[in-house]
């Protein structure tokens, strides 16, 4: 069976809420990521056989297959097709994976996994209540409230579940917020984050923009401290999660261009890394934030690796449980964790998370020279996808 490899990897800058892409239609946004993974590749736009692109709040600006319309509005012609994934948080990381699975069947040469989200446009959510307020019923049906006796599954109850099974405290979960925003300052300072940013202007919401380039991620707090993050209001009454401690709203996009050796052939590239492991499991749908513990186990086994062979890992920052339950479970070294910060700093841009945080994987191994890197998150529904990646 052939090979998938990725040959470029880029990202925007995110974007806070009603900040500066709050002004891009979701759709162009996505294309400027299409742009530039052609670009970097110096490819001819009509070798892409596929465009997968996940985006989970398939409604209005980002509905009628939003990859399909991405491909038109951006260089790719219009024979390049497009077709769009929700698996929740993990949509572009399974983007990546049915990519990959294209190109090693040699069904096809060249596919660019990619994802996006609009989030001040299009908010969380908002296909679900829609369809209710206009009498469409929500997704929870009798037969699931029957099986789990849940009318509706929370993504915030189930963090605070892991907070309580895990032992963990407030103290350690703003400790870890903290540490996510010194990470991410850290590394804009030092520039780690440039060459996997794409440039694009700066549209807000309202209209305005300045005629800067948006190139840093907005949501990082440079002056953030213990006592900042600890102010912060419980999101309920006797819980130990905040805002603070939990992924922030994001407009972004990212994406990768993945190939098997006869699509190196034809685009006279080097790769960057070569998709090692890929798989995906369900967990439970009510605690829902856990599945990235057994599926990382299960992956390590399944490629034959142990957790001390990873030289980094990004596991996505939903909430500060999360990854630290990851840690302790694994027996995991922080050190190797989200080194360039997480979404607590960088944002959740939901749909286009999954290849956001591969792209910064890749760029990561390359900086220090590492070989293997994981990547892991927790999806909507109680699953996970999990990629490991060798640096070449």
């Amino acid at each position: 069976m052939a090979e998938a490899y990725i040959v470029a990897a880029a990202r925007t800058a995110g974007g806070r809420r009603n900040g500066s892409l709050s002004g891009w239609h979701p759709t162009d946004l996505a294309a400027q990521i299409l742009n530039a993974l052609v670009d970097r590749a110096g490819m001819d736009p009509a070798l892409v056989d596929d465009v997968v692109l996940g985006c989970v709040t398939q409604i209005g600006e980002q509905s009628m297959n939003v990859a399909r319309n991405a491909v038109l509005a951006s260089k790719l012609p219009i024979s390049v097709p497009g077709t769009s994934v929700d698996r929740q948080c993990g949509s572009s990381q399974q983007a990546l994976h049915f990519a990959a699975q294209a190109v090693m069947s040699g069904t096809m040469d060249v596919v660019i996994a990619a994802g996006v989200e609009a989030m001040s446009r299009v908010p969380i959510a908002s296909a679900n209540n829609v369809a209710i307020k206009h009498g469409m019923g929500g997704y929870v049906s009798p037969q699931v409230i029957e099986r789990f006796g849940h009318t509706e599954f929370s993504q915030f109850s189930g963090a605070e579940t892991i907070t309580l099974k895990y032992g963990l405290t407030r103290d350690q979960l703003d400790a870890f917020a903290l540490e996510s925003h010194r990470r991410a300052a850290e590394a804009t300072r030092a520039h780690r984050f440039v060459d996997e940013i794409v440039p694009v202007a700066v549209r807000r919401a309202d209209g305005s923009g300045d005629g800067q380039l948006h190139t840093e991620d907005e949501g990082i707090r440079y002056d953030a401290t213990l006592d900042s993050i600890g102010s912060v209001k419980l999101l309920q009454e006797g819980g130990r999660i905040s805002a603070a401690t939990a992924s922030q709203i994001c407009d972004g996009a990212s994406g990768v261009m993945v190939v098997n050796e006869r699509g190196l052939k034809a685009l006279g590239v080097e790769p960057l890394a070569r998709v090692h492991h890929m798989s995906v499991l369900g967990h439970d749908p009510v605690i829902m934030l856990e599945a990235p513990i057994p599926a990382t186990q299960r992956a390590l086994r399944q490629a034959g690796l142990k957790i001390a062979d990873i030289d980094l890992y990004e596991v996505n920052e939903a909430f500060s449980p999360v990854p630290l339950a990851w840690l302790a479970a694994l027996d995991a070294d922080p050190a190797r964790l989200n080194v360039n910060g997480g979404a607590i700093a960088l944002g959740h841009p939901l749909g286009a998370s999954g290849t956001k945080l591969m792209t910064t994987l890749i760029h990561a191994l390359g900086q220090q020279r590492n070989r293997y890197g994981l990547q892991t998150m927790c999806e909507g529904g109680g699953m996970a996808n999990v990629t490991i990646v060798e640096r070449l």
